[in-house]
């Protein structure tokens, strides 16, 4: 009896081991963690373990894993485990905010927590669209082999539900805005739903991407402004389009392997070895674009201080980018997020010493009256 109760629980301790290695859907869980690749990066030491002895962290991607089981595959659609798109579509939009301010006030920041808020909408809404368009070559490619929609967790018409959700959310959002920015933002859902086709047809899939993402930097004037001033909102959306161009090629370069295999295409392929040169130039447009923004809008010094420290940032990491480290490029990648901060920070106390500036100024004629 001894005998066949010692059997019976070597039996059930190596089902237990079996399905410990092997995924929920048969899946070793070696692919799992390759499959999270350079994303690896987005982890963060914990401060702690909670009552049931999990890591306790503040980081975007323990947000998501301590939220309920059934809502972590469609916050993981959205990339929330995963900020930093969000980010880069958000920060062209404060940079349009800020230099549609009063000289001497601060950006208007129920704007800026209204755009915020649209941010997170519509970058969520535009990774579900991609993942719904991708997921036959997401499973092929081992660094997005586990998202939600490939690995089988969600499906298209549950994945289209959601995308309805998120997309009537950020209608709300945008109805709150004036009738020209309404009408402007709607205008960005043709370039949404087709971005993700792009790589399908073009090695210049980061210009679509550059064309979608820094809508924003028209959006945002016109919300402030209730239109859109050429002089300003042009060079400002072309700057932000080449920065992505920037960005997104270095994030490209992660998948360039797997990408060739499976016929995508993209700058990475492109470029390949010249990418450095092809980053130097899109480099020296946003600054030069950005200086013209600068000159149409009245900047003052803070702003250029910002460009000057921009520029430093960007050739740091052009000179130092390794293309063929996929964790390096991640680094890279998510380091333009500094990028678009110090943009907006110059913009910010750049229209700040603007009323110092007309204070000066109205001080120097008052004297020359009087005198």
């Amino acid at each position: 009896m001894l005998g066949v109760g010692g059997a019976g629980l070597a039996r059930a301790l190596r089902a237990r081991t079996q399905a410990w290695l092997w995924g929920a859907r048969g899946r070793p869980l070696a692919l799992v963690h390759a499959a999270r690749g350079p994303h690896a990066a987005d982890w963060q030491p914990s401060a702690g373990r909670g009552p049931r002895g999990r890591p306790l962290s503040l980081s975007a991607a323990a947000v998501v894993n301590s939220a309920p089981r059934p809502l972590q595959p469609y916050l993981r659609l959205m990339r929330l485990d995963k900020p930093i798109g969000t980010w880069l579509l958000y920060l062209p939009c404060t940079w349009s905010i800020g230099l549609a301010a009063d000289p001497g006030c601060l950006p208007d920041w129920y704007m800026l927590s209204l755009f915020g808020t649209g941010a997170v909408l519509m970058r969520g809404a535009g990774c579900t669209i991609n993942d719904m368009w991708d997921q036959d070559f997401d499973k092929k490619v081992t660094r997005t082999a586990s998202r939600p929609i490939a690995a089988g967790d969600i499906s298209t018409f549950q994945s289209f539900v959601f995308l309805g959700g998120q997309l009537t959310l950020a209608l709300g959002i945008l109805l709150c805005l004036n009738y020209y920015s309404i009408a402007l933002g709607a205008a960005s859902l043709l370039l949404v739903i087709t971005y993700p086709l792009m790589k399908r047809i073009t090695y210049w899939p980061q210009l679509a991407l550059g064309l979608t993402f820094n809508w924003g930097a028209l959006l945002g004037w016109s919300a402030i402004k209730g239109s859109c001033d050429p002089s300003v909102c042009l060079p400002l959306y072309f700057s932000g389009i080449m920065w992505t161009l920037i960005y997104d090629t270095i994030y490209a370069h992660q998948d360039k392997k797997d990408d060739a295999l499976i016929g995508l295409k993209s700058t990475a392929l492109r470029f390949r070895e010249d990418t450095g040169k092809w980053l130097a130039g899109f480099s020296v447009a946003m600054l030069g674009a950005l200086s013209l923004v600068g000159v149409s809008s009245g900047q003052t010094a803070p702003y250029y201080a910002a460009l000057a420290a921009v520029g430093a940032h960007l050739a740091h990491q052009i000179y130092t980018l390794d293309i063929h480290r996929p964790e390096d490029c991640w680094e890279k990648f998510t380091s333009n997020r500094t990028v678009g901060l110090i943009i907006f920070l110059g913009i910010v106390l750049g229209n700040l010493w603007k009323a110092k500036e007309t204070d000066e100024t109205k001080k120097n004629i008052e004297n020359r009256i009087e005198n």
